[in-house]
């Protein structure tokens, strides 16, 4: 296992070729675009920000989607929500997966369109549908959300990143049409925090990085922040987890590791010899988290 101060400095150094070639896609079709939804991963609302398109759509009109808020704590949704405002931007709290929150959506689109929607009545373009573009990281739910929002399958859904890889209109109703893009980061992840939070929540595919590793990273992060949730998932008692933690006889990535492998040992991750599956155990941590298993958990507070 790496060192996770050198993790995202040695690991994620990457763009791959259809990402460069969508963000300047992007650039050009904002020409045609009136509003701009850009859906964010309400766990990680800081970290799932493309600062790299960010700067180009600046200008435009913007709606803020917190998606996956179902995942996240919701006292710390309500927090987000009140930021964006205090930005001018509106945001909405959304769940794809069961179309929670699309209809207020669909209404802060049309309001934040009305004073352009006056301009082109005055120039006798009265009528005229309001473009809007979807924009978002590597899953964070984009096709999910289209397809809600459009109440068919017309967007390509996947649970890995990167599915949709070419652009498509698609109407809402008889006042919005949908471009939808597809999902792109930026070149190089210069914060380390930021890039192992992308990795946390799968934004990155697990098979640039050793998965071993973001679980760890992952579990130190819990235990330091969110301890009673591994406590009450994994069944393990306070005690042992300090008694673990605080002991001096080895260095703090190996404590840390040892309580992997308690967790291991309570799912049954062994290979022969009695030796704990560490990839198992990483991806029992990796998809119990993904999913919600270990409850309702925001990474990034206000």
């Amino acid at each position: 296992m790496q060192n996770s101060d050198n993790l995202a400095k040695t690991n994620i150094n990457w763009y791959p070729g259809h990402m460069a070639k969508t963000k300047k896609q992007i650039i050009e079709d904002l020409k045609l675009i009136d509003v701009v939804v850009e859906i964010l991963d309400a766990r990680i609302p800081r970290a799932s920000i493309n600062p790299d398109i960010r700067k180009y759509i600046e200008e435009k009109k913007k709606v803020i989607i917190l998606n996956k808020y179902d995942l996240a704590e919701e006292v710390e949704n309500i927090k987000w929500v009140k930021e964006f405002q205090k930005q001018n931007i509106p945001a909405v709290l959304v769940d794809s997966n069961s179309g929670k929150g699309i209809g207020d959506v669909i209404k802060q689109i049309e309001k934040v369109y009305e004073e352009d929607k006056e301009n082109y009545n005055n120039k006798g373009r009265k009528g005229k549908s309001i473009r809007v573009m979807v924009i978002g990281i590597p899953n964070v739910g984009k096709s999910s959300f289209i397809n809600r929002i459009t109440k068919k399958t017309s967007a390509n859904v996947g649970n890995k990143p990167g599915v949709t890889r070419q652009k498509q209109w698609v109407r809402v109703n008889e006042k919005i049409e949908l471009l939808d893009t597809p999902g792109v980061l930026w070149p190089k992840f210069e914060d380390e925090e930021i890039a192992l939070k992308l990795a946390y929540t799968g934004t990155i595919k697990d098979d640039i990085l050793q998965k071993v590793d973001i679980a760890y990273n992952l579990l130190k992060y819990l235990l330091k922040n969110e301890q009673e949730k591994i406590i009450e998932r994994y069944k393990l008692s306070k005690e042992e987890i300090e008694e673990e933690i605080e002991n001096d006889n080895r260095m703090e990535n190996e404590n840390i590791l040892e309580i992997m492998y308690k967790i291991g040992r309570k799912r049954g991750a062994i290979v022969s010899g009695g030796q704990v599956d560490e990839e198992k155990v990483a991806n029992i941590i990796l998809e119990d988290f993904r999913s919600g298993k270990l409850g309702r958990l925001t990474l990034e507070k206000v």
